[in-house]
Order: structure tokens, then sequence, then C-alpha cells
């Protein structure tokens, strides 16, 4: 294919920022907590070895069970504060219908 020119030089090319949206749970049908980030696999790995303090170290809440994708901080803030307001049946459910066995998905996620 000679000849042809990148549209954007490759140089130029900003890579792709994503933030994410996760539910940790203690354990199937267990505590839960919500959180965003912009780096899914470094900010559960946190969690799970204890270097964040808070509830999730204290009630060991450290198994990744659902996630969401959004390419603004301010999307995946603003899910992340509507989701806390939601009644806990809700944010089950939701849990549910992608992983109905509330699996951990860190194993997943960090490939």
């Amino acid at each position: 294919m000679a000849g042809l020119v990148p549209a954007i030089p490759l140089r130029q090319a900003r890579p792709v920022r994503q933030f994410y949206l996760y539910i940790l749970a203690s354990r199937p049908g267990g505590a839960i907590y919500i959180g965003v980030t912009s780096n899914l696999v470094r900010r559960v790995y946190e969690h799970r070895n204890g270097f964040v303090e808070g509830d999730t170290k204290r009630f060991h809440i450290h198994q990744p069970v659902y996630f969401e994708v959004f390419s603004t901080a301010r999307d995946a803030i603003q899910r992340e504060t509507n989701m806390k307001h939601w009644p806990r049946a809700w944010k089950a459910r939701l849990i549910a219908e992608s992983n109905p066995t509330w699996r951990d998905l860190y194993d997943e996620i960090a490939v």
C-alpha cells in the first residue's frame, strides 16, 4: 500500500483515555462499593491488597463484580453519583444481569 499517508501523523495521535465505574463486593450478595477510576486494573489491585483505607479494607470488599467503560470522567462520575442513590436491590439486579454468580472479574480485567 505504498503512497498512502495516514490522516493523522502517528506521532501526534493521542491515546484514547477511558474511565471506569466499578462495583466491588465482599462476597456474592455481600457488601458492595461503587467507585470511579481511569485505571481499573491498578485500582482493583490497590483495593485487593489493602492500599485503600476505609470501608473496602475494613469489610474486605475487594472482588470486582461489575464495571462500565466511559469516554469522559464526567460521564463516569455522573453514573457513579446516580447509582449511589439507587436502592440496593437495583444494584444487585444490575450486577446479576451481567454476572449472575457475582464471580470475581479480576482475572478477566487484568489480562
